[in-house]
């Protein structure tokens, strides 16, 4: 069973892939209290998840792993953020992952046969490519070889999101990247109100009324029941591709940066932070903490991963690594917080 290191993990969609694809997690590392919270509730207490800052960890603790897998923050990216890139402090924690590829040679002798990266599509052409550029040639200095692929959730996740991003695959031998394959589109099976609940009257404080500020705007333009709708401040927005818009992390703001749906008995109300994991692709097993805010619920939502298309990208990493031998279970892993 392969042996998996996860850096900033959030809730744990990643893993959550990984582990539906057949891994087991060893390690992973969140410093957001509350994205910590809900990942040790989804995850039966994860004994193994440390909490705190990645730069202040120290990483020979991190177990020997087959695996490491990163979504790395990605604001210093983003085309919504400042585009600094790597001038950008936020940009800086990649090489972070690069430190826990030096702790792995010097403590255990060899490095993870694989690596997974994802991170917003625009990682791609920023700074002309040359923020890209760097993390390939970073990972190619120890030895990888690096490919990379951008996947909408809605074409290869089988979720009805329309949610870019970039995934990058390294191998340490060279015929494992050949073999590999990137998963192929999907037909969609799973619609919009498969998902979201139009049939009955959910928590009073989803709901816009008479006394809404944007009410009437929102009255006049929300007609259909069979997609969502965002508020623009002075317009409306309907998706007329009846998917999701990309769920972002600034839906924890509240007002106008989460997406609105119309219900059969025509009430305006917002997405729960619930449907928007299931638009992220988490099983209805995995629910969010009773006691956490709805503001950290919708952040977490917005900054996680879509489940289905980590797992599609793992079980393809997972055979052509051909890792079969089992992990003793009772090994004692390393628990560590800061």
């Amino acid at each position: 069973m392969a042996r998996v290191g996860s850096l900033f993990a959030g809730i744990g969609g990643t893993c959550l892939g990984f582990e539906q694809a057949g891994a087991r997690i060893v390690w992973a590392n969140e410093m957001d209290k509350n994205a910590c919270i809900t990942y040790r509730h989804m995850h039966n207490g994860a004994p193994y998840l440390v909490e705190g800052d990645i730069s202040k960890i120290d990483k020979t603790i991190i177990p020997k792993l087959d695996i490491l897998i990163a979504g790395f923050p990605c604001q210093a990216f983003s085309i919504a953020g400042y585009r600094r890139g790597f001038n950008d402090d936020r940009g800086n924690v990649f090489f972070q992952i690069l430190e826990v590829l030096d702790a792995q040679m010097e403590i255990y002798g060899e490095l993870p046969r694989g690596i997974m990266l994802e991170n917003v599509k625009n990682l791609r052409t920023h700074d002309n490519g040359n923020t890209y550029n760097v993390i390939k040639e970073s990972l190619e200095a120890y030895g990888y070889n690096v490919d990379s692929q951008v996947l909408n959730s809605m074409e290869y996740g089988d979720v009805p999101q329309n949610r870019e991003r970039i995934y990058i695959v390294a191998f340490l031998e060279e015929d494992k990247l050949t073999r590999f394959d990137w998963p192929e589109r999907i037909e969609p099976t799973v619609g919009l109100n498969d998902i979201i609940d139009r049939n009955n009257h959910l928590d009073d404080r989803l709901y816009y009324n008479e006394s809404s500020q944007y009410f009437n705007m929102l009255r006049e333009a929300m007609i259909s029941h069979e997609t969502v709708y965002q508020l623009r401040r002075v317009y409306v927005r309907e998706n007329r591709s009846n998917v999701c818009p990309t769920l972002t992390a600034n839906m924890g703001t509240g007002g106008h940066n989460v997406p609105l749906v119309l219900d059969f008995e025509n009430n305006i109300r917002k997405l729960t932070p619930e449907e928007c994991l299931r638009l992220q692709g988490f099983p209805r097993t995995c629910t969010f903490p009773e006691k956490m805010a709805n503001s950290h619920r919708y952040k977490q939502a917005g900054n996680s991963v879509t489940v289905p298309v980590i797992r599609r990208i793992a079980e393809n990493i997972l055979n052509v690594l051909d890792i079969s031998d089992e992990v003793n279970l009772g090994e004692q892993i390393p628990q560590h917080t800061i």
